[in-house]
C-alpha cells in the first residue's frame, strides 16, 4: 500500500477513536444517557447513525458476491433479512414502539404482558434472545473484517509457537480492529456511537461516490456487456433461474446450480412468506430498536425510520456496483477458470478489487470507508446488546439499587464479555454466508411467531411468548450446530441430508415449532391481566384482534376509537417496498450503463416518493405525542 493510503486510514482510525472518547463524558450521567443518549439526540443524527450501522463490511462483501453471480435479481436476496422490515417500521411500528417510553425491547415486553411470572418469563427470554443475536452478529462481523483486512494490508500478523499456529493473520487483524472499536463504544455509550457513526456515514458516502465514479469513467459499456448477458440485467424471473451467464462463463452457471437457489420462484416465495411475518414482528432487540427508543418523541421516531431508508441504499449500492463492475471486467475470466469455485470465494471479491485495481488515494478513502462500515455496525451492536444484560437482568434481578456509576461500570464489563463471546463464536464459523443464513433464517425464525402475535392478538400471553421464543431458539440452535457438524456426518444419512438444506427452506419448520409453543403456552395458562392489556392497547393502539379489550375501553370512554388503518398501512408498505427497491436498482442500472432501466427506476422512485408524501408523511405530521 502507498503511504498516502496508509496515512488516510490511520487518520480515520484516530479521528473515530478520538471523537468517541472525547464525547464520552456525556454518557456518565446514567443508564438512560449511556444506552439512549438521554433521548436528546436529533432524529436525523439517529437516522444517519442507524443507516451507518446497517452499512457493514461483512454484508457488503456478501452483497457484492451475490450481485456478481446472480445479476440484478440478487437485490431480492436482501429480502432474506428482510430489508423491508425497515419499511414496516417506518410506516407504523416505530410509532407503536416509541409510545412505550422504555429503554430496551425486553423492558417493552413488560408493558404488553405485565410483571407477574408470565410477564417475567417473557421478559427474560427476549433479553436472552437479544444477547444471543448480538453475539451472533459480532461473530458475523469478526468473520468478515478478518477476511477483508488480511488481503488488503501487507503485514503478516500470524502468531505461532513452533509449528503450532495460535492465531492466523486474519484473526489477528480482526482482533485489533475489534479492540479499537470496542474501546470507544464502551467508553462513551450511545453518544459516542452516534457521533462516530455520523462521521463514518459521511466517509462511506465519499467512498461510494468515488468508487462508482471510478468504475463509470474507466470501464466502458462494451467491456461490461462482453461479460454479462441480458438475463444478468433482468429483474424478472420464472419458477426456475434462467441461465445467467454465457457459455464461456459456464463455471458461474455451475455455481448457481450448486448453491440451492435454482428454484428461484420457491426461494422468493419463502422470503416473502418469512418477510411478511418477520416485518410485522418488528425490529429485533438490537441497535435499530435502540435508535427508535432514543428519539425525542413518537413523531421523531417515524421521521428517523423513514430517513434511514432514504439515506442507506443509493450510496451503498453505488459502492457495491462499482466494485462488481471492476470485478466483472478484471476478475471474471480468472474466476471462471477455477472449476472448484465456491460462494465463499466470491466473498473475497471486494478485497481483491481494492487491493489490485483501485488507484492510490481512492484506495485509502475506500478502505477508510469500509473500516467505517465495519466499525459503525459493530459499535451499534456492542452498545445495544449489553443494555439487556444490565437493565433487564442484572439491575432487575440481582442489584436493583446501586449508583449510576456502578451500573455503567457493569455495562462496560458486559460489553467486553459479549464481544469476547462473539469473537469465540466467530472462530468456529465456516463463512460469512453461513452466519448470514443462520442469523436471518434460523435465529430470526425463532423470533418471528411470538413477536408477530404479540401485536395482533389480545389472548396471546406471557407464557405463550416464552414458550414460542424458547422453542424457536432451541430449534435454531440445533440447526446451527448441525450446519457446523455437517463435515463429520455420514453421507446419505438423514442428518447429512438435512444439513445440506439451505436455512431459508427450514424457516417454516422453525416457525411451525415456534407457533406450536406460542399456542400451547397461551391456551394452557390464564390470559394476561385485563388492566395490563387495557393500558397497552390504549397507549400503543395496534390493529388486530383486540375486540374484548376495545369494548372495555369503549365503555369507559365513548370517544375511544380502534385502529382501522391495517389496509392503509399494508398499502403504504407495498408502496414502500417498491420505493426501497427503486433506490437499490437505480445505482445498479446506472453504473452498468443500462440507461432505459435506470430512467425507469428513477421515475418509480420519484412517483413512489410523491405518493408516500401524501399517504405517510402528512399522516406522521399530525401525530400528537
Amino acid at each position: 500500500m502507498d503511504i498516502i493510503d496508509v496515512s488516510i486510514i490511520v487518520a480515520y482510525i484516530l479521528l473515530s477513536v478520538g471523537i468517541g472518547i472525547w464525547i464520552s463524558r456525556k454518557a456518565s450521567k446514567g443508564l438512560d444517557d449511556y444506552f439512549l443518549g438521554g433521548k436528546t439526540i436529533k432524529w436525523y443524527f439517529l437516522g444517519l447513525s442507524n443507516g451507518s450501522g446497517m452499512f457493514d463490511v461483512s454484508g457488503t462483501s456478501w452483497m457484492i458476491g451475490v450481485l456478481f453471480l446472480y445479476g440484478v435479481k440478487s437485490f431480492m436476496f436482501m429480502w432474506l433479512w428482510p430489508i423491508w422490515n425497515q419499511i414496516f417500521v417506518m410506516m407504523f411500528l416505530a410509532v407503536w414502539i416509541r409510545r412505550s417510553k422504555v429503554m430496551t425491547g425486553s423492558e417493552w415486553i413488560l408493558t404488553r404482558f405485565g410483571s407477574d411470572r408470565a410477564g417475567k418469563a417473557s421478559h427474560i427470554i427476549v433479553a436472552v434472545f437479544a444477547i444471543i443475536s448480538t453475539i451472533g452478529f459480532i461473530a458475523y462481523f469478526f468473520e468478515g473484517i478478518g477476511k477483508f483486512v488480511t488481503i488488503i494490508l501487507p503485514w503478516d500478523l500470524t502468531l505461532q509457537y513452533g509449528d503450532l499456529i495460535i492465531l492466523t493473520s486474519e484473526r489477528s487483524y480482526a482482533l485489533i480492529i475489534i479492540l479499537l472499536t470496542t474501546i470507544y463504544t464502551v467508553k462513551g455509550g450511545m453518544f459516542s456511537v452516534v457521533a462516530t457513526e455520523v462521521v463514518q456515514y459521511l466517509i462511506m458516502i465519499i467512498a461510494g461516490v468515488l468508487i462508482a465514479g471510478y468504475a463509470f469513467i474507466n470501464y466502458t459499456d462494451l467491456q461490461i456487456n462482453s461479460v454479462i448477458t441480458d438475463e444478468w440485467k433482468n429483474i424478472f424471473f420464472g419458477w426456475q433461474f434462467e441461465t445467467q451467464w454465457s457459455d464461456k462463463f459456464q463455471t458461474f452457471n455451475n455455481l448457481i446450480d450448486s448453491e440451492g437457489y435454482k428454484m428461484f420462484g420457491a426461494f422468493i416465495g419463502m422470503t416473502l412468506f418469512k418477510g411478511f411475518f418477520a416485518s410485522i414482528a418488528g425490529p429485533t432487540p438490537s441497535y435499530d430498536l435502540q435508535r427508535i427508543l432514543s428519539t425525542k418523541s413518537v413523531k421523531e421516531a417515524a421521521y428517523m425510520s423513514g430517513f434511514t431508508n432514504l439515506i442507506l441504499f443509493i450510496p451503498r449500492y453505488l459502492l457495491i456496483t462499482g466494485i462488481v463492475v471492476i470485478a466483472l471486467v478484471n476478475l471474471a475470466p480468472e474466476l471462471n477458470a477455477n472449476t472448484g469455485l465456491t460462494g465463499a470465494d466470491l466473498e473475497l471479491l471486494m478485497p481483491k478489487v481494492v487491493n489490485l485495481y483501485i488507484p492510490v488515494g481512492i484506495k485509502g478513502i475506500l478502505l477508510a470507508g469500509l473500516l467505517a462500515a465495519f466499525m459503525s455496525g459493530f459499535s451499534a451492536f456492542v452498545n445495544a446488546g449489553p443494555a439487556y444484560i444490565v437493565n433487564d437482568i442484572y439491575k432487575k434481578y440481582f442489584k436493583p439499587v446501586a449508583t449510576n456509576a456502578h451500573y455503567i461500570k457493569v455495562s462496560q464489563i458486559s460489553s467486553f464479555l459479549v464481544v469476547g463471546l462473539g469473537v469465540f463464536m466467530g472462530f468456529f464459523a465456516d463463512s460469512i454466508n453461513s452466519l448470514t443464513l443462520w442469523i436471518t433464517s434460523a435465529l430470526y425464525g425463532g423470533y418471528v411467531a411470538a413477536n408477530f402475535l404479540k401485536w395482533i392478538w389480545w389472548r396471546f400471553n406471557g407464557w405463550g411468548y416464552f414458550w414460542g421464543m424458547f422453542a424457536g431458539l432451541v430449534v435454531a440452535s440445533l440447526q446451527f450446530a448441525l450446519g457446523q457438524a455437517k463435515g463429520s456426518l455420514s453421507e446419505g444419512s438423514f442428518l447429512y441430508d438435512l444439513a445440506q438444506v439451505q436455512a431459508i427452506y427450514l424457516f417454516p419448520i422453525i416457525f411451525g415449532f415456534s407457533i406450536l409453543g406460542c399456542l400451547l403456552g397461551t391456551f394452557l395458562s390464564k390470559p394476561t391481566d385485563m388492566e395490563v392489556l387495557r393500558s397497552f392497547y390504549k397507549n400503543v393502539r395496534p390493529w388486530g384482534w383486540w375486540n374484548p379489550v376495545y369494548k372495555t375501553l369503549k365503555i369507559e370512554d365513548q370517544s375511544f376509537e380502534k385502529n382501522n388503518d391495517f389496509w392503509k398501512d399494508m398499502l403504504n408498505c407495498a408502496i414502500g417496498i417498491v420505493w426501497q427497491s427503486s433506490m437499490i436498482l437505480l445505482p445498479i442500472f446506472f453504473i452498468i450503463r443500462d440507461y432505459p432501466k435506470a430512467i425507469t427506476a428513477l421515475l418509480v422512485f420519484l412517483v413512489t416518493t410523491t405518493i408516500l408524501k401524501f399517504t405517510w408523511l402528512d399522516k406522521v405530521r399530525k401525530i400528537e405525542d
